[in-house]
């Protein structure tokens, strides 16, 4: 990585995304060991799709309204509003956000960013979600260890009642990258025919939604949260916004672009120009969310940092 204290100070730094905003006080007696916050972050959420694991049914309005929150600070509002004790206390479930494996992400992020610590939230595909060779869309932080350099991190594995029935045999804040494929990572493996592009996506009650354009599309998420922009996962924008229609050959080339900024801990230099020099890469003030429940709209951000 090229100028490390550069990149270093970016990380840890807040996007408008992760900044707790007013409720900065409630960040004074967090740990700072990142396995301890892990364990915080994940005793505050409850994934949408993790109802039955913990034998617990969400709330209709929850389900489908609260991981619209796209702001750690309004993510804060809502787990204070329901229990206002301090963060390190763990909550009950029906006191918990709703959220999405990229809320688990961000705020993770945002508690060691607010420490010092480099921080960004990664998108690509885990495997360890099932032993069928399927690689499974998810997001995941990445943080830096100063004897390690670069270490992957999930909190939702933190907790036993949902890792003890995975095939999960390594640390969740320190996941190899094996197990973890960033999606430019995946992008290379798919094109160098090393993998089934097929064997990457998500697996819904109703079916399986995989493939190339599947890859691409993490592609451009992931080179977005590479520069501090960590939108919803229904957000829409840019290339995003034709990327079902098929893929060009010329787009390829230009995902292959991607793909070689981002693979890995990434070239953080050509991450940055890319993203601030091509327009269909950036995320404009106004997207398209494609929420699930609660149909498209256009959202209007805050101010970009």
């Amino acid at each position: 990585m090229s100028d490390l204290s550069g990149v270093a100070a970016f990380y840890a730094t807040h996007s408008s995304f992760s900044a707790p905003g007013a409720f900065a006080a409630l960040y004074a007696d967090l740990p700072s060991d990142p396995a301890r916050l892990a364990r915080v972050t994940r005793d505050l959420m409850i994934h949408r799709w993790e109802g039955r694991d913990y034998r617990y049914d969400i709330p209709r309005e929850r389900l489908h309204n609260d991981a619209e929150t796209r702001y750690i600070d309004d993510i804060l509002a809502i787990i204070v509003e329901r229990d206002d004790a301090p963060l390190t206390r763990p909550r009950a479930l029906h006191d918990r956000f709703v959220g999405t494996c990229r809320d688990f992400a961000l705020l993770f992020c945002s508690f060691l960013r607010h420490q010092g610590t480099p921080a960004r939230v990664r998108y690509g595909f885990a495997d360890y979600f099932g032993r069928d060779g399927f690689h499974y869309d998810h997001m995941i932080a990445e943080y830096w260890d100063e004897r390690r350099g670069w270490r992957l991190a999930d909190p939702q594995l933190t907790d036993p009642v949902i890792a003890g029935p995975l095939d999960v045999d390594f640390d969740p804040v320190d996941i190899p990258r094996a197990r973890f494929m960033d999606a430019g990572t995946a992008w290379q493996t798919i094109r160098a025919g090393e993998a089934d592009p097929a064997t990457f996506g998500l697996k819904l009650p109703d079916g399986i939604t995989s493939g190339e354009n599947f890859v691409a599309a993490n592609l451009l998420f992931d080179i977005a949260t590479l520069n501090k922009v960590e939108p919803l996962v229904w957000d829409v924008w840019g290339a995003i916004a034709g990327i079902d229609h098929g893929i060009t050959e010329s787009d390829r080339e230009f995902y292959d672009r991607i793909a070689k900024a981002t693979a890995g801990e990434g070239d953080f230099a050509e991450a940055r120009t890319m993203y601030l020099q091509e327009d269909r890469l950036r995320i404009p003030r106004t997207v398209l969310s494609r929420t699930p429940f609660n149909g498209p709209r256009e959202v209007t951000l805050r101010e970009l940092r």
